[in-house]
């Protein structure tokens, strides 16, 4: 119970990082909710410097892209306290006819 409130960068949360086998990282990698744990005000603040970073190469990147070839805009860090962004909706060809139709007064 004391292990897991230890920081992950103590010695005993390396130790049990690196006896881990590579199927154990990708599990909790894929599981992983940084929003379930606790950020030092350094920590947040990194956070923020990073995904601004991040937003000034997707500009950096759009600028200079063709309008159909630009990229998504990058995922923010996910915070502590703060669940994952959902998706949007995408516009499927069957869902933009039965929009058509509707916009044109006919019935779905």
């Amino acid at each position: 119970m004391f292990i897991e409130h230890l920081p992950p960068e103590s010695h005993t949360m390396t130790a049990l990082r690196n006896a881990l086998t590579p199927e154990q990282l990708a599990a909790q990698a894929e599981g992983g909710e940084p929003e379930k744990s606790r950020w030092s005000q350094t920590e947040q603040l990194l956070a923020v410097v990073a995904d601004r970073v991040a937003r000034l190469e997707w500009v950096l990147i759009c600028v200079n892209t063709e309008k159909k070839q630009r990229p998504d805009p990058p995922e923010p860090i996910r915070r502590p306290g703060a669940g994952p962004r959902k998706s949007k909706a995408q516009l499927t060809e069957k869902s933009a006819n039965t929009l058509l139709q509707l916009l044109q007064g006919g019935a779905a």
